[in-house]
This record gives C-alpha cells, sequence and structure tokens, in this order.
C-alpha cells in the first residue's frame, strides 16, 4: 500500500517565518507542502486538496488591501468545509482566538516559541481523528 503524503498549505505574508515553518515540518515530517503569502493564492490553489491549512490571522503586511485570514477562512470553510484550517497569528487575545473558532476554525495558534510544537499535536489530532472516523465507517458499512 502506497501512503501518500500529508498536505499542508502553509499562508502567511511574513517571508522569513514561512520559511522557517516550512522547514520546520520537512525536518519532521514527509509533508509536501505549499506555501503561499496571501490568502488570495491559498483560495486559487486549493483545487490541490490540502489536508490541512496553517493560515496567518493578519496577511496584510505585503498588500494593505489584501485578504484577511479571517475572511479567507470563510471562504474556505464556504467551498471546503471539510479542509481542517490553523489559525496561526501574533495575536494573543482570547476574543480573538473565540471569534476565529466561531468561523470554524479547527484550532488558534498563537505565533510564539512553542507554536511548532503546538502545531505537530493539532496535526496529530487531525489525522488520529480522521483514522477514527474511516474506521468507524469501514465497520459501519459492514453492519
Amino acid at each position: 500500500m502506497i501512503k501518500e503524503k500529508i498536505k499542508l498549505f502553509l499562508v502567511d505574508d511574513d517571508a522569513l517565518f514561512l520559511k522557517s515553518l516550512e522547514i520546520e515540518f520537512l525536518q519532521h515530517a514527509d509533508f509536501k507542502i505549499e506555501t503561499y503569502p496571501t490568502g488570495e493564492l491559498c483560495l486559487k490553489n486549493l483545487s490541490h486538496y490540502p489536508d490541512v491549512i496553517i493560515l496567518d490571522y493578519f496577511l496584510d503586511s505585503i498588500d494593505k488591501n489584501a485578504m484577511n485570514g479571517k475572511e479567507t477562512l470563510n471562504r474556505i470553510k464556504n467551498n471546503y468545509p471539510d479542509i481542517p484550517v490553523i489559525i496561526l497569528s501574533s495575536q494573543d487575545k482570547i476574543e480573538v482566538a473565540i471569534e476565529c473558532m466561531h468561523h470554524r476554525a479547527f484550532d488558534y495558534v498563537v505565533k510564539s516559541e512553542t507554536a511548532f510544537l503546538r502545531l505537530q499535536k493539532i496535526l496529530t489530532t487531525i489525522f488520529r481523528y480522521r483514522k477514527m472516523e474511516k474506521e468507524l465507517t469501514w465497520y459501519m458499512e459492514r453492519m
């Protein structure tokens, strides 16, 4: 059985942070990663069917008129509701996190020195849950 690589979309307008996050993921697992500096580019490439999207909250340092993370999240969820989206932000205000969760983010992570570890744990949870879903579906189809 050939196992496909997990496809991650990393979306952040901070080029240095985006590259360091990509390197972290590639050093710790065999992911297929696509990076985007704007929400608009992420949306244009959703037909590549990412397994998970890690999305910055602001996204406006390159272009002040760029779509922000919340708007990008809404558009992703309207078109591809099953793709888990993790919001990554320098905002550590609980109100911002709650607002993102109301907009159907899978989780919210504050950019910090522990952010990558937190993202790893969240990804593990997502794929453990998907595996259980598949097993349950397989079992229910045989009843």
